[in-house]
């Protein structure tokens, strides 16, 4: 097997540091844990995702290291079993944060334009 790219490196020395950091918080190591699981099975050329996703984890270590968390939680509201990928939110329902790199215009409404010209 080849040795680990720098990113690998870093990306493993992040997890052992957001593993260390969330020690005492309840449900910061299960909440790590889940996150680096859920995107191990990225493929190594999808460079731009796993650098925002290092970039974010880093962000993460920052405000668990603040002293002003004191516990760990999901940003995100789970989709449940009705809801489509892609924003097939009920009416009504905010849509999950913008906090991942995808469309910056998605979720951006256009202001219509009234038929005299404002």
């Amino acid at each position: 097997m080849s040795r680990p790219s720098r990113l690998q490196r870093q990306i493993l020395s992040l997890y052992r540091e957001l593993l260390r950091a969330g020690r005492g918080k309840p449900g910061a190591e299960a909440r790590v844990r889940a996150e680096f699981r859920q995107h191990a099975s990225l493929p190594r050329s999808d460079v731009l995702r796993i650098e925002y996703l290092y970039r974010r984890g880093r962000r993460q270590l920052q405000l668990l290291r603040s002293g002003h968390a004191t516990a760990m939680g999901a940003f995100v509201r789970p989709r449940g079993p009705t809801e489509e990928p892609g924003g097939g939110a009920a009416p009504g329902t905010p849509l999950d944060d913008c906090d991942s790199p995808g469309n910056p215009h998605d979720g951006m409404r256009t202001p219509e334009t009234r038929p005299d010209g404002r």
